[in-house]
């Protein structure tokens, strides 16, 4: 049985070659679990678990597997060395998973430092509204294989908040097209349906708006349905390859 692993760091590159002037695909955040395939004298081939996908990174120290008990609710949450907001630490990112140690007044102690709970929910709670945060990310700068408010790609902005809702969603939009089965016709499209481009996606925020973390504008940005349909035919030359109801 493989052994499994915790992140333990805020926020690590995923490199598609064992060297850092290789293309990050992706990155874990903070809670993230992952197996060890292979390791070199400076670089480990890993598995992350939650989605499977597949990278390298570099040689650090881990820990062996931590059941999360609560999960960062807000776009970044602050982390302090004591029980107060005198002195930051580090950040946590969006759905960054930790496990609760201690209890004081209106912070909560990790492995890494206190965090206030208004910031957290439990690992288990469901959002009634998968998207219902979705905003958040607006204007957040646009990074290819970033998963976290510093920066993130478009198919990042979809699958962390599946996965922040305890579902599982592929990492790339062109595997994620093919994930969701449940096909829509534009005309019938409603508020969290997600649109696909070949290698882009976006989610409906209504009938007529969408966000998506779009490349050309260098940022997550809502827009016109119909308008950035029009956009990527004109700049691009890709057409919609399919609408899917999760």
């Amino acid at each position: 049985m493989s052994k499994i692993f915790t992140n333990i760091y805020s926020l690590i590159n995923i490199h598609k070659k064992p060297s850092l002037k290789s293309e990050i695909v992706t990155q874990m955040i903070y809670g993230d679990s992952f197996e060890i395939m292979n390791k070199q004298k400076k670089w480990t081939k890993i598995k992350i678990k939650e989605d499977n996908y597949k990278g390298y990174i570099k040689n650090r120290k881990f820990k062996p597997f931590i059941k999360p008990s609560h999960k960062i609710d807000q776009l970044n949450a602050k982390v302090y060395k004591l029980p107060n907001k005198k002195k930051k630490i580090a950040e946590l990112t969006f759905g960054s998973k930790i496990k609760i140690l201690d209890k004081k007044s209106n912070f909560f102690r990790f492995e890494k430092g206190w965090i206030n709970r208004k910031e957290l929910k439990p690992i288990k709670y469901r959002a009634k509204d998968t998207f219902k945060k979705i905003k958040i990310f607006k204007k957040i700068k646009y990074k290819w294989g970033g998963k976290s408010f510093l920066g993130l790609d478009c198919s990042a902005l979809v699958q962390i908040f599946l996965n922040f809702n305890g579902r599982y969603c592929p990492r790339d939009a062109k595997d994620q097209v093919k994930y969701f089965k449940k096909n829509i016709k534009l005309k019938n499209i409603k508020k969290n349906d997600i649109i696909f481009w070949k290698g882009h996606v976006a989610v409906a925020l209504s009938k007529k708006k969408l966000i998506h973390a779009y490349g050309p504008m260098k940022k997550t940005v809502i827009m016109g349905i119909d308008q950035t349909i029009k956009r990527i035919q004109k700049t691009a030359n890709l057409k919609v390859i399919g609408i899917k109801r999760i």
